[in-house]
């Protein structure tokens, strides 16, 4: 016994190495805490993509222990220095995560309180505050208090919840899944198709839909699709929306779609994982028009309200259908019966969840939702402002967008257009200094911005003009050479 009493101490002796003193912790933080205002203070100045590697050496895990200050270094040259910047203002290719500072505070203080927020037993405070962020979200879009929902890690793990409810609720499975049809816009986000292999639905059958001029869903071809379908003994179920597509900013017409998804007992889904909270807007909210006939609605906070990556929102009506996926039970955690809210392990793949929720309610209670809205009209003004810039500049522009992305291209007379927008976008990945990505609508390459971070400002846009003027004329020169 001795023996054994020794070993335990000798091992508690090493082991509380992992629980620093209240002189370290000071010490950590305090570095910490430099380190974060450095990047704040100097984020403006940083290209916004690097496309360097990092050193793999650098960053590969060692057999010794190194100071905290070698590996912020580290961290900073290798990590924050490298890539896409997604905290920086002017990152305008893909949509951003904003990243807004208080919201990291809360995300320490979930991770040093270790807050589990996966069964409302464990802890009610933690489920409790993200079940009121879910019916505050009710609120916004309409949805009555009976829905379920839950705060995922983004929109990817949000649509398959959503997708894995309807299948569920109408049976989808054996022999029926070849015979039963989704009808979805080609806008829609390519997590839609990864969540239908996920759950078993690869062999579905999927029409995809026209769109107008503004590429928005045609609803009369929706309900030609879904006529034909029954005529020939097909099973037509669920119909996808957008509330903003990723390519062009569009919001689908939400209004006549839910006329028809209830017309034909379709599972109505919309996706506004990048668009659902310019609803807040009093001169968008016409879009959104509609919205709250889904059966299921997907938003992600880390993107229209400038949290950092990883919070996403679902809201699903039928709480069956999404209790009959999720909903288990186990003899280790009978004492978790009887609680009184939903569990968010009772509507989601997750039993262990990180306290997500605190990152949205500490900001939402610090700075109230003016501020939000503010910033996302901010981003619309800018979208109007980039585009007339850009048209002075004699580039051609996607049609003009229902919110912040959009997308626009020279119209070279001299070279292939298409080979003319690569190069383009080569020299403006090489300058780095504001990011742009692309598309392709129609076949024809495009460069694409994505206006949604919180620190995207009307300066940045005078500076990303800039640089496109710059590498427009590179771009000229590179081709007079090659004639």
């Amino acid at each position: 016994m001795k023996d054994l009493v020794d070993k335990i101490a000798a091992l508690e002796k090493i082991s509380k190495q992992l629980e620093p003193s209240v002189k370290d912790r000071n010490d950590l933080n305090r570095e910490a805490q430099m380190f974060a205002n450095s990047f704040l203070e100097n984020l403006e100045s940083y290209s916004a993509y690097n496309s360097q590697p990092p050193k793999f050496e650098t960053l590969s895990l060692q057999k010794m222990p190194k100071t905290f200050s070698e590996l912020l270094v580290a961290f900073n040259s290798e990590v924050v220095l490298k890539g896409i910047k997604p905290a920086s203002g002017k990152h305008l290719g893909y949509v951003p995560g904003g990243g807004i500072y208080t919201a990291a505070i809360a995300d320490f203080l979930a991770g040093v309180t270790n807050e589990y927020a996966g069964m409302y037993y464990a802890s009610p405070g933690a489920v409790t505050i993200e079940n009121e962020l879910l019916n505050w979200m009710k609120d916004i879009f309409g949805f009555p208090s009976s829905a379920v929902g839950n705060l995922t890690s983004g929109g990817s793990i949000a649509n398959l919840i959503a997708l894995t409810a309807a299948r569920d609720k109408y049976k989808i499975k054996n022999e029926k899944i070849t015979k039963s049809v989704i009808y979805v816009s080609p806008q829609v986000h390519h997590c839609i198709h990864k969540a239908l292999r996920i759950i078993g639905l690869e062999d579905i059958q999927i029409r995809f839909l026209e769109l107008d001029e503004n590429y928005k869903i045609i609803t009369s071809n929706l309900i030609k699709y879904i006529e034909k379908d029954v005529l020939n003994n097909l099973n037509p179920f669920m119909v996808i929306a957008s509330a903003g597509t990723t390519d062009t900013g569009a919001v689908d017409p939400l209004l006549e779609i839910g006329n028809i998804a209830k017309q034909h007992n379709l599972w109505y889904h919309v996706d506004g994982a990048y668009g659902g909270f310019f609803m807040l807007l009093a001169q968008k909210k016409h879009l959104f028009k509609g919205i709250h006939m889904a059966d299921s609605l997907v938003v992600d906070p880390h993107k229209g309200l400038f949290l950092p990556y990883g919070l996403g929102a679902v809201l699903v009506k039928d709480k069956e259908a999404v209790f009959h996926s999720h909903h288990y039970t186990a003899n280790y955690m009978q004492d978790a019966k009887g609680d009184l809210q939903i569990n968010p392990s009772d509507v989601s793949p997750e039993l262990t969840k990180h306290f997500r929720g605190l990152r949205l309610w500490l900001p939402l209670q610090l700075h109230g939702l003016k501020p939000f809205i503010a910033s996302l009209e901010e981003k619309i003004l800018l979208t109007t402002y980039f585009r007339n810039n850009l048209k002075q500049l004699g580039f051609a522009l996607g049609p003009e967008p229902d919110l912040t992305v959009s997308y626009f291209w020279y119209p070279s007379k001299k070279v292939n257009q298409n080979e003319f927008n690569q190069k383009l976008l080569a020299f403006i990945h090489a300058h780095g200094d504001v990011f742009l990505s692309s598309t392709k609508i129609n076949d024809r390459f495009v460069i694409r911005m994505a206006i949604l971070s919180v620190r995207t400002k009307k300066k940045t846009i005078d500076s990303a003009v800039e640089m496109i003027a710059f590498c427009l004329k590179q771009t000229n020169e590179y081709f007079s050479t090659l004639s």
